[in-house]
């Protein structure tokens, strides 16, 4: 039962917590990833950091997204149980707290595409997702501890064609990683839906 008494809580804006900046705003669509506490070694990340400290972001964020697609860490959620989990989480407050536009669960993490809805920070919306999920999942796998990493990435999509290749990329992830030949040949996608 969806809880939609909840009073509105207003929207930070830019902000940070010391990780990465953020930025939340109502109307705003989002992408975001996240990934799992063990597929990102702070010493990979470090050792990516000092490679390419003089490049572009963008050299930087193809080399995380290669590492995370070559599929290190425990990869749980490539397990049935755990990815349909985290999938029902995205779903469960659809056009409630947010309009869910696309996602893809990954071996060891998502790509979410949402539209934020007023009163419902788009920190909060993670919150919620990696918070219930962890819990849950954990009891699933007989485990304790960290499930998810701190912090996430977002990006607000700037106009129509960054839309239509951010959702072309969420959709592909699983293709260009290497599991399946056709987007929609995914399970834990909404490319199966398009």
């Amino acid at each position: 039962m969806h809880n939609l008494e909840l009073p509105p809580k207003p929207h930070k804006g830019w902000h940070s917590r010391g990780y990465l900046p953020h930025f939340d705003q109502p109307g705003l669509v989002q992408t975001i990833t996240f990934r799992l506490n063990d597929a990102l070694p702070g010493t990979v990340l470090q050792k990516i950091d000092e490679e390419l400290r003089d490049k572009p972001d963008s050299l930087k964020r193809q080399r995380l997204e290669a590492y995370l697609d070559a599929g290190y860490g425990s990869c749980v959620l490539r397990t049935p149980p755990i990815a349909t989990l985290v999938e029902n989480a995205f779903c469960y407050f659809d056009g409630v707290r947010y309009h869910l536009l696309a996602w893809v669960v990954m071996p060891n993490h998502v790509h979410v595409l949402i539209e934020v809805i007023q009163g419902y920070p788009l920190g909060d919306v993670i919150h919620s997702w990696k918070s219930f999920t962890a819990k849950q999942a954990n009891k699933i796998l007989g485990k304790t501890g960290a499930f998810w990493q701190r912090d996430y990435f977002d990006r607000f999509i700037r106009d129509e064609a960054h839309f239509a290749n951010v959702v072309y990329y969420i959709h592909h992830n699983p293709v260009k990683a290497g599991l399946v030949r056709r987007a929609e040949d995914w399970p834990f996608s909404s490319a199966r839906y398009t």
